[in-house]
């Protein structure tokens, strides 16, 4: 099973609803009521992925209808749901055993995750804003500026 069939084995068992639909807008995915929608225009299993997390995101952490982006406590919720699904998906431990297996851009960890390497950036621009530059788990210092990088210490 994939990561993107795991957390729609999630969904399941939160007895939420998955659809892949047509949008009439934009929108790569919603959330309403227990069903979430994914847009059929998205193609690769990376892209439904990280459209999916932040959904379930929604599904935790958020209520009532936030489409409205002006409103300040409706941009709230929705860091709020992105956030939760930047830590679903590019936990730190995640960046680790990346480093263990020696993947090093941007690009060959956005694969092995299964996520964009748009929704990695931002999962870095998230840790950097809750922790700072870097962050120490274990015997592993993880920096997120002036880029990615981690160091294991002896």
């Amino acid at each position: 099973m994939n990561s993107y069939e795991i957390l729609l084995d999630e969904c399941y068992k939160q007895n939420i609803v998955v659809v892949e639909k047509n949008f009439k807008s934009k929108a790569k995915g919603l959330w309403k009521n227990n069903k979430i929608g994914i847009s059929k225009k998205l193609l690769t299993i990376a892209e439904k992925k990280s459209v999916l997390s932040e959904e379930l995101g929604h599904y935790y952490t958020t209520y009532g209808n936030i489409l409205d982006q002006k409103n300040i406590a409706n941009r709230k919720q929705e860091k709020r749901a992105r956030n939760w699904a930047y830590e679903k998906s590019v936990r730190i431990i995640d960046l680790i055993a990346c480093f263990k297996k020696e993947l090093r851009t941007k690009n060959e960890i956005a694969d092995y995750l299964n996520i964009t390497e748009m929704f990695l950036e931002q999962a870095i621009q998230h840790y950097k804003e809750k922790y700072g530059i870097y962050y120490e788990l274990d015997n592993y210092v993880i920096y997120f500026e002036p880029t990615l990088s981690i160091l294991e210490m002896f």
